[in-house]
C-alpha cells in the first residue's frame, strides 16, 4: 500500500504552527477556561497539576491531539471530544484519578507509587522450567483427555 500523494505545493512550510507552544500554555489558555467543574466530591483538581506525572502525560496527549483535530474543518473538534477528551476527562478529574488526594483546602498531596520488588530471575527461571515441562507432557495429568 502506498501513502496518498501530498497536495500540490504541500511541504514542511505548509504545516500550520500550533496554537499553543506547550502543554502549560494549552492548560492555561484553553483547558482551564473551557472545562469548568465544581471542585470537590466528584471532581478533583490540583493547582499543582504539573507535579502529577500521569496528569502531565494525559494533558499533553489531549493538547497534541487537540492541535491536530482543530485543523479538521467539519467534525474535528467533535471527534476530539468523543475520541480523546471524553475518555481522559473523567480519569483526570475523577475520585480515583491522579488528583485523588488533592483538594482546594489541603492543596497538593503526593501519591506514593505502587510498591515494587526487585526482579528475582532465579524464581522466574524456576517458573519457566515448570511451564516447559508441562508443554512437553512431563507433568502428571498432562496429555490425553479422559
Amino acid at each position: 500500500m502506498t501513502a496518498p500523494a501530498a497536495p500540490a505545493g504541500a511541504g514542511p512550510q505548509d504545516v500550520p504552527e500550533p496554537v499553543f507552544e506547550s502543554v502549560e500554555d494549552w492548560v492555561a489558555g484553553y483547558f482551564l477556561p473551557m472545562f469548568r467543574r465544581p471542585v470537590g466530591g466528584e471532581f478533583r483538581w490540583c493547582p499543582r497539576w504539573w507535579a502529577h506525572p500521569e496528569a502531565v502525560s494525559r494533558l499533553t496527549a489531549l493538547w497534541r491531539s487537540w492541535e491536530a483535530f482543530r485543523l479538521e474543518p467539519t467534525s474535528g473538534i467533535s471527534d476530539w471530544y468523543a475520541g480523546h477528551l471524553d475518555h481522559h476527562l473523567p480519569i483526570l478529574l475523577g475520585s480515583r484519578g491522579p488528583f485523588f488526594q488533592c483538594d482546594p483546602v489541603s492543596g497538593h498531596i503526593d501519591a506514593d507509587p505502587f510498591p515494587v520488588e526487585e526482579i528475582d530471575y532465579d524464581a522466574l527461571a524456576a517458573d519457566d522450567g515448570g511451564a516447559a515441562a508441562a508443554e512437553d507432557g512431563d507433568t502428571p495429568g498432562a496429555g490425553a483427555v479422559t
